[in-house]
């Protein structure tokens, strides 16, 4: 079985961070692991507080990890300050981990910022040249490329932008614009992935699926575009499903592929 670790923040409700991350592996085929870079208490309606790992915790994790089940591939979440993104990119680069996917999540779905501002700076610097691909949205597309994104080629330079700055492949999500859920991946040549936007308030965890899918299926062995594609179908299958939990804007139907599972003899 191949293995994937997820380094991110925990969400007490479930819908997002290495909640949703260790769902997904498994719905993708993956043995997944996590080293926690935050506790966050939160629910569909919003986060009350955040409480981050000590840098010297965050080190025990990753070495107890490495050290035992070396993982296939690697997605990184929320990891909200510049001390603890060192420490991440140091360990990854002494350990020549592969398959690193980074979600550069900023903000949550409810609106509460889950990154300090020179995080951010060191967030782009240290680990996006250790990426195979990170995933914007386009709130965070705009902030890392520096432009204003208005068009679907507004996304394109964009992206093209920050491959050509850190040398990562960029998968521009369009699921915060007005069309489709369209998305363009730039890994030196672009290509765009045509989606249906799921009418459904019910989007919380949509970033750290996709991003935990397209890990799973590097884990796998495919290909990078293959991966892209396969993830996007499987959180396409996530939000159809209509799960409808909480008073806000409710979790994904991680397990959607997995319900009709009959462990009776």
């Amino acid at each position: 079985m191949k293995t994937a670790l997820t380094i991110a923040g925990s969400d007490s409700s479930g819908g997002a961070g290495i909640q949703a991350d260790l769902k997904t592996f498994l719905a993708n085929g993956v043995y997944g692991m996590s080293a926690i870079t935050a506790l966050t208490a939160q629910n569909t309606c919003g986060v009350r507080s955040v409480m981050n790992s000590t840098t010297e915790f965050l080190c025990d994790q990753l070495d107890a990890i490495f050290e035992d089940i070396f993982p296939d591939a690697i997605k990184i979440g929320m990891v909200s300050s510049a001390e603890l993104i060192e420490v991440i990119a140091a360990k990854l680069k002494f350990r020549q981990a592969k398959n690193i996917v980074v979600d550069p999540v900023m903000v949550a779905t409810s609106g509460a910022r889950l990154i300090d501002e020179d995080a951010v700076k060191t967030l782009k610097e240290k680990l996006f040249p250790l990426a195979k691909i990170i995933t914007p949205n386009l709130p965070e597309l705009e902030k890392i490329s520096d432009e204003k994104i208005s068009s679907a080629r507004d996304m394109e330079h964009a992206a093209e932008k920050i491959f050509e700055r850190y040398g990562c492949a960029v998968l521009a999500k369009g699921g915060h614009g007005q069309n489709d859920a369209n998305d363009f991946l730039f890994d030196g040549a672009g290509e765009w992935f045509f989606g249906r936007r799921i009418d459904t308030a019910n989007t919380h965890g949509t970033g750290c699926t996709l991003s935990s899918a397209i890990a799973a299926n590097l884990a796998k062995g495919y290909g990078l575009k293959i991966s892209v594609g396969r993830a996007k179908n499987y959180l396409t299958g996530a939000l159809s499903t209509g799960l409808n939990l909480g008073a806000g804007s409710g979790p994904l139907d991680h397990g959607f592929n997995l319900r009709d599972a009959d462990f009776n003899d």
